[in-house]
């Protein structure tokens, strides 16, 4: 029968001499703080990037302005929809009209020269008189709709326009839409 002898590390001779064992932890301890004090050549490169910080009202629901299309990107989406048709989306633009009774609608300009006619949800929130030239973000439904000839006299009267321009609003017009749930208003 074959019996196995427990072995240990320190059972070997050069182990059981002291000297011979202060030695190896001396280099084993140099060694080791060799290896631990080695540093590498790192280059970082630091890059200055320019933010611009951009504050915004927030006005309904809360939202942002990641993924908002450009005006010019709206004009051709409001240009492949029919009367009917409606797109979720967030847009970017500049206020040309509010709504000077309470600020319960709002025009945004296109860059092709229309305007799209911004309402607001359930009528839940309204936007200041004062905003016209400013940037907003607008989060909602885009739709192409017919005004009738009644809303469009209510909206121009709204607007402060005089008696006989409303008086020249004969027909429907068929206008880009936008029903809001959120905006938000670039701040100076």
């Amino acid at each position: 029968m074959f019996i196995l002898k427990k072995s240990y590390i320190c059972d070997y001779k050069i182990f059981r001499n002291q000297s011979v064992m202060k030695k190896l932890l001396v280099i084993f301890g140099l060694m080791l703080s060799v290896l631990a004090c080695k540093t590498e050549d790192k280059k970082t490169e630091v890059k200055e990037v320019e933010n611009e910080v951009v504050n915004y009202t927030s006005i309904g629901d809360e939202i942002t302005a990641d993924g908002a299309r450009s005006t010019s990107d709206m004009a051709e989406a409001y240009k492949s929809m029919s009367i009917g048709d409606t797109i979720s989306t967030k847009m970017i633009g500049k206020v040309d009209e509010v709504c000077q009774s309470k600020g319960c609608w709002m025009k945004v300009n296109l860059e092709d020269g229309n305007q799209v006619m911004v309402k607001f949800k359930d009528y839940g929130f309204f936007m200041p008189k004062d905003i016209a030239g400013k940037e907003v973000v607008l989060n909602g439904k885009a739709f192409v709709n017919e005004v009738p000839v009644d809303e469009q006299r209510h909206y121009a009267e709204d607007a402060g326009q005089s008696s006989e321009d409303i008086a020249a609003i004969t027909e429907p017009k068929k206008t880009f839409s936008f029903e809001a749930d959120g905006v938000l208003l670039k701040g100076e």
